[in-house]
């Protein structure tokens, strides 16, 4: 197995969480050295002119990121008219943010059932949530809440303004009957 390219699949699935170097030796099943030398052929692949993406050591942990000699591209591209509309995804978990703000990517993940991660980036990128500090969960991972740019876009004056969420009544019917069931136990 080519585990360069297993290991250029890990990062992209880990997305913006990256992968320490432990990560990798335990994942790879490959000691410290090996790790190096794999992750530096990955990283020189990388650096060809004809590669859009790099990898960076940032914080503690090997991640893909964008190279910035093609900022200019990537801020044309949150700027394109027919890109600035949102998904039925995004404005999903815009939805799971504005209700219960400030809140974790990994329980935006809970509630949607998918991996919100790219989403939670491009929301960001759009500039409709932001950062809002650091949850004290277990690896502290960052809180995310709307922004301005957010009431503005969905026409709000403040938060208070979203409807009221209201629980799904033909669900809560559901959930009634599995304990009211016309069926009884013979004794």
């Amino acid at each position: 197995m080519n585990k360069c390219a297993i290991l250029e699949g890990l990062l992209f699935v880990v997305g913006d969480e990256g992968l320490t170097l432990n990560n990798i030796c335990e994942i790879l099943e490959v000691d410290v050295k090996e790790a190096k030398e794999i992750l530096m052929e990955l990283k020189k692949i990388y650096e060809d002119d004809s590669r859009g993406i790099r990898i960076s050591f940032l914080g503690d942990a090997f991640k893909l990121t964008t190279k910035k000699e093609h900022k200019e591209y990537y801020q044309k591209l949150i700027n394109v008219p027919r890109t600035n509309t949102l998904s039925i995804p995004a404005l999903e978990t815009l939805a799971i943010i504005a209700y219960n703000q400030p809140i974790t990517r990994v329980e935006i993940d809970e509630l949607r059932g998918v991996a919100s991660a790219n989403m939670v980036r491009k929301l960001v990128a759009k500039g409709l949530i932001k950062e809002a500090g650091k949850s004290t969960m277990p690896g502290r991972p960052n809180l995310y809440k709307t922004t301005h740019e957010f009431l503005d876009y969905f026409g709000l004056s403040t938060i208070d303004d979203l409807p009221e969420f209201l629980p799904d009544e033909k669900n809560k019917d559901e959930e009634k009957e599995l304990f009211t069931s016309i069926y009884k136990e013979e004794n």
